[in-house]
């Protein structure tokens, strides 16, 4: 029976053979080498031949696994400039006031990590010594991108360096009493030292790839060059099993970002044990960096395996590395000698041989401490092929082991991760290994001492020394004496205020339209960001698309198909919109490192990422988070929001929630607008206080969440009362009475309700204010709610003056202080937003929702299905109206009857 496989066309088959004969001359020359010296011999040395065609640009396709050893040969390594013995001196203090801050911060049962640090402590010494650039270097200096669960190490060189003292460091993890320091890099909680918040995993590669991709857009855009600033991402290997890890790295090598490097700490182990136990963590993921068209230099051997490699003449001992698992070799971590020789070098003769010629010693030194991840000469040779290699960017695959120098107790043990402390006597066998001169006497009472050589010793001088070669401390963050940016013009913002007349407008298209003026600003045009993932035609913004541009490092290298059309798909090296294709993930990193420009770059930039309401925060509140904590400032746009103004949808984009889970995060300020005089209102607020003249007090490190519909109304003028821009921007105003609308209530003494609305549910409340004075002879004065979150939030602060002994009201308060009748508020998402301000409106309180799944149906008909279209409002007010006496009970049945409810 004929092999199935045998005869399945490859891609070849689909090529003309301008020659067989020599074609198959070259099979016979593979078969007879594979007979000959065996399948190894053949396979290698395909991979020499593919390796060369490679090296000579021959288009084939690229390889994606290289044998298990080290990308750069010991006899190309460069060598390493500086002192590498001081070098050891300052990794070893940096170790052990690690491991010293957690185990001492074990007694008050705040915990920490020690093995993350142990394992990468080279990693991160060689970088500070001779690659990080400081922030007075060119450009705006490197961004570092720490792992988070290595920062006890970060602190430790911070001490050492004369920036953090023995106080600091004792009090790691507790914060509350001054001088503390945060568990992880946290910028919000130590902004003078943290600059990226990375300890939610796979946020940290995401971001650091979009943030070297916004440098080349500063620069390509001529706003500022920093060109010479380079990003490094220092990740776990169990990290990049997050999908958020692997995102975007098609992104980075699609736009050559060669300023970007990616070293993953390769110590094979996650939180509860191995990564890849039955498998090759490290070879997973150079085919995948490969794949994805990165540079990839693997660090796995330190320099005791050079011998090894040199006996291995057969390659023998390459194919045993290549083919055992990482959980095995975690194993050969932890065993002796004799249990090494038979389970890795016993299972092949060859191998058996050369273990002939190795001493315990030296078995036990290779398997158990020499790793590429813990030599300096090891890690700054990639280092240095990353920052030259142009193109493509680079991932450093370094493999070290979790828990190195702590001892045989938590070196590749699997529960090491949750193992927060060192016992004295474990502490001492640590000092021993390291050599520091630390005294038996100097452990007072079983607390292990904090080590320092003194700051004027040969230590501190050098690590000093070096950092001012670099450009100055890092990690660092700077905060930059940046002027105001002066405001826009206020005819800008004014022309909303007269309304729009008998056109129907939605507010999506209100807030787009003030962009494209705010865009002209001559002042400040440049610095808008516009961020869009691939529905800019949904929201109305194609129109900005020829005169703004879309980025594109390469221009544009096509005539577009709509190039005769005056809105036609204009793609420019300077463009300024962020059109990122379908990734909110990736719309969010543009942000944040937009956001966060005025910081990292000392360059205000100014963002507004406009999204689906329903997937910007149910997909990505965990990088809204990380927004909040690295203090980034600009405007979320959740457009088509609510749950009844997208219906045709289906439930999945009915957004019900976005304020809610919005409302949980301290940095965003949360407005649900129902005008266009409003979005502008708050708008220009929001640009005066990110970027212009803060009041006293008020902190300029928040961004602005605005809900806005696509469902088109008529924009009304704003009400000329007083206290109407304040009553906007702190979260509600009288936006009209019974009377100054014009209903016609027949009693004088008619009974009065308060309607509140908000968002798109303005509009329903407005027509059931007509119906209830028209029909039912109710009185009603209709309020605009912009804000259920900002209103909560000023009532907490009252209530926490409170117990201060401070008097305050609470604004809703005072807003509805002396307004007759109960209250009745209306939104378009869950009862849980309005109901965020219940407990401190005085007067009788309900409220309507539209809580569940969404529908696809009519605008009308979901109102009704959620019982908040205006004839629901009618019968909800009636019946508020009737518990309190004020309205017969009859008037309620006869009004469901009426509308059919």
């Amino acid at each position: 029976m004929t092999d199935p496989q045998a005869i399945q066309p490859s891609a070849l088959d689909q090529l003309p053979d301008r020659d067989p004969e020599e074609t198959a001359e070259w099979q016979a020359s593979l078969d007879a080498v594979a007979k000959a010296a065996g399948p190894h011999r053949a396979a290698y040395l395909m991979r020499r031949t593919l390796e060369r065609a490679e090296g000579n640009g021959i288009a084939l396709p690229k390889l994606l696994e290289t044998d298990y050893v080290n990308t750069i040969p010991t006899a190309a390594e460069p060598s390493a400039p500086g002192d590498e013995e001081m070098e050891r001196k300052i990794t070893a203090w940096n170790r052990w006031n690690a491991a010293a801050m957690v185990t001492r911060g074990a007694k008050h049962g705040v915990g920490g990590h020690i093995a993350t640090f142990a394992s990468a402590a080279w990693l991160y010494e060689t970088g500070f010594n001779h690659f990080f650039k400081g922030k007075e270097a060119d450009g705006s200096g490197d961004q570092l991108y720490i792992q988070g669960h290595a920062s006890p190490g970060i602190y430790a060189r911070a001490f050492l360096d004369g920036r953090l003292t023995e106080q600091h460091l004792d009090n790691f993890r507790q914060e509350s009493g001054g001088d503390g320091l945060p568990s992880y890099p946290h910028p919000r909680r130590l902004p003078w030292l943290w600059e990226f918040p990375t300890v939610s995993m796979g946020l940290g590669p995401l971001s650091a790839i979009y943030q070297a991709r916004f440098n080349r857009y500063l620069t390509n855009r001529g706003i500022k060059d920093v060109s010479a600033s380079h990003v490094w991402a220092f990740l776990g290997d169990g990290e990049m099993d997050e999908p958020e890890s692997t995102a975007a790295l098609a992104l980075a090598s699609r736009e050559g970002l060669d300023n970007l490097t990616f070293v993953i700490n390769c110590n094979l182990q996650r939180l509860d044990g191995p990564v890849r136990a039955n498998f090759k963590i490290v070879q997973e993921l150079e085919a995948q960096f490969r794949g994805a068209g990165w540079n990839v230099v693997k660090s796995l051997w330190g320099s005791a395996w050079d011998e090894l490699f040199q006996l291995d003449t057969t390659g023998a001992l390459v194919r045993r590395l290549r083919e055992v698992p990482d959980a095995q070799v975690q194993t050969y971590q932890t065993r002796g000698a004799a249990y090494i020789r038979e389970d890795f070098f016993g299972k092949d003769p060859a191998l058996a041989e050369l273990a002939k010629l190795l001493s315990d010693d030296k078995i036990l030194e290779c398997f158990h401490l020499s790793r590429g991840g813990h030599e300096a000469r090891k890690v700054f040779a990639a280092y240095k092929a990353a920052v030259e290699f142009k193109g493509a960017p680079t991932v450093i695959l370094a493999q070290t082991v979790k828990g190195h120098t702590l001892g045989e107790g938590f070196a590749s043990k699997n529960a090491n991760h949750q193992m927060k402390k060192l016992s004295v006597d474990e502490f001492k066998v640590m000092r021993d290994l390291l050599e520091l001169p630390i005294s038996d006497s100097q452990f007072v009472d079983g607390v292990v001492p904090y080590g320092h050589p003194g700051a004027d010793s040969p230590e501190v001088r050098y690590l000093q020394e070096r950092r001012a070669a670099l450009g100055g401390p890092a990690p660092a963050r700077r905060t930059h004496a940046l002027a105001p940016l002066p405001a826009p013009a206020d005819k800008t913002f004014a022309s909303f205020d007269k309304g729009s007349g008998s056109q129907n407008v939605a507010t999506t298209m209100a807030f787009v339209r003030l962009v494209k003026d705010l865009v002209r600003d001559k002042e400040t045009g440049k610095r808008w960001v516009p961020i869009v993932p691939d529905e800019a035609r949904t929201f109305g913004m194609e129109s900005l698309f020829p005169s703004l541009g879309i980025y594109s490092p390469k221009g544009q290298t096509y005539e577009p198909v709509d190039r005769d059309q005056l809105m036609y798909y204009k793609e420019a090296k300077n463009g300024q919109i962020l059109n990122e294709g379908i990734t909110e993930a990736g719309s969010m990193a543009d942000f944040i490192a937009a956001s966060t420009a005025y910081s990292t770059h000392g360059e205000a930039m100014i963002p507004f990422y406009i999204f689906y309401s329903m997937f910007g925060w149910q997909r990505t509140a965990d990088q809204m988070w990380q927004l909040g904590d690295q203090l980034g400032r600009g405007f979320l746009v959740g457009a088509t929001a609510g749950r009844t103004t997208l219906t045709g949808e289906g439930l999945q984009h009915a957004d019900g929630h976005s304020p809610v889970i919005a409302a949980t995060n301290p940095a965003a300020l949360s407005y649900d607008p129902a005008f266009a005089y409003e979005i502008a209102t708050i708008v220009k607020d929001g640009l005066r206080r990110m970027y212009g003249e803060a009041a006293p007090g008020e902190d300029q490190n928040v961004f602005y969440y605005l809900t806005v519909y696509n469902e088109p109304m008529p924009q009304p003028a704003k009400p000329s009362a007083p206290g109407v821009d304040e009553g906007i921007l702190k979260g509600l105003y009288r936006f009209n009475t019974a009377e100054s609308a014009g209903v016609d209530v027949a009693a004088a003494n008619a009974p009065r309700i308060q309607l509140l609305g908000s968002g798109t549910a303005i509009h329903w409340v407005l027509k059931a204010q007509r119906l209830l004075a028209e029909e039912w002879g109710v009185a009603s004065d209709v309020w605009s709610a912009t804000s259920w979150t900002e209103l909560r939030r000023d009532a907490l602060e009252a209530d926490a003056a409170l117990l201060r002994g401070e008097e305050r009201l609470p604004y809703v308060r005072q807003a509805l202080q002396g307004a007759e009748g109960p209250v009745l508020a209306v939104s378009d998402y869950m009862r849980q937003v309005p109901d965020q301000i219940a407990q401190w409106v005085e007067q009788d309180w309900s409220s309507l929702g539209a809580d569940g799944f969404g529908l696809s149906d009519t605008r009308e008909a979901a109102r009704r299905h959620f019982g908040v279209d205006a004839e629901s409002i009618v019968v909800a007010a009636l019946a508020q109206l009737a518990r309190r006496g004020e309205v017969k009970a009859t008037a309620v049945k006869e009004a469901r009857e009426r509308y059919g409810l």
